[in-house]
């Protein structure tokens, strides 16, 4: 039988290590509590559209920095007025699973995940157009797991409030493509100085083919990375059966080597 003051001792200790274990698990709520305060609310993007985006400010700043005034270039177009074809381009090379997940790709997060794991850096980013919108409004193009956090909450509440046509029509209009050229509106009078809906295939190919780089790829140019990406997107819109073969054919030589 233990002694009176050995039962003491092991009171206190167990009192002591309930005390510091509640303390944790209410750091921990209160962590969670300020993380989930911090999102941003979606609500408005309903009907009203953003003037501006967390990017478009990343990219005034970075232009500052280096001593530079950065001119953007926003046009907001109805999606209406956005050709089918450039939509289905960005689709198939951006997220082709767009109108059936709810906000996340599981399947691409977990590939993600596992080849960026091998690399030993971030070589496949995994993110749909929901993440990406949320990303490019919201957050920043710097690379962390805490940016992905939020990403991925923000996405969830996107998918809540927001219709996929609301979804896919906010990124047309803000995605970057180009220095100080956001949305496919400014891109499409920037870049062929028309306006987006006059934009034919090979047009809509090259401005899709531009996302992943906006700043090193000139949808105008014959690199070997935008033809390489042209003819992905091609070939998916193909096999997707998007265009006709004769679609395909008379365009696809654009983009050979």
């Amino acid at each position: 039988m233990k002694k009176p003051e050995t039962l003491s001792k092991t009171r206190r200790i167990k009192r002591i290590l309930l005390i510091a274990f509640l303390l944790l698990v209410t750091f921990y709520a209160a962590l969670i509590a300020v993380f989930f305060l911090s999102l941003p609310r979606v609500e408005y993007l309903i009907d009203e559209n953003p003037t501006t985006t967390a990017v478009i400010k990343q990219r005034k700043k970075e232009a500052q920095q280096m001593g530079e005034n950065l001119e953007v270039r926003m046009e907001w177009v109805d999606f209406s007025e956005i050709p089918k074809i450039l939509k289905e381009a960005v689709r198939v090379s951006e997220d082709v699973a767009f109108y059936d997940h709810e906000g996340i790709d599981y399947f691409e997060l977990k590939e993600s995940l596992k080849r960026n794991l091998e690399e030993g850096k971030t070589v496949r980013g995994g993110s749909t157009i929901t993440q990406q919108l949320a990303k490019n409004l919201f957050l920043s193009t710097k690379k962390s797991y805490f940016r992905k956090l939020k990403e991925f909450f923000i996405a969830k509440r996107l998918e809540k409030h927001l219709s996929k046509e609301r979804i896919f029509s906010l990124y047309l209009n803000i995605i970057e493509l180009g220095k100080g050229v956001f949305g496919v509106g400014a891109a499409a009078k920037y870049y062929y100085d028309w306006p987006v809906s006059f934009l034919n295939l090979e047009e809509c190919v090259r401005l899709a083919a531009v996302l992943p780089q906006p700043l090193e790829t000139n949808p105008l140019s014959d690199s070997d990375y935008l033809k390489w990406r042209g003819r992905l997107i091609l070939d998916r819109l193909k096999f997707y059966d998007l265009i006709t073969n004769e679609q395909y054919e008379l365009t696809i030589g654009k983009f050979q080597e």
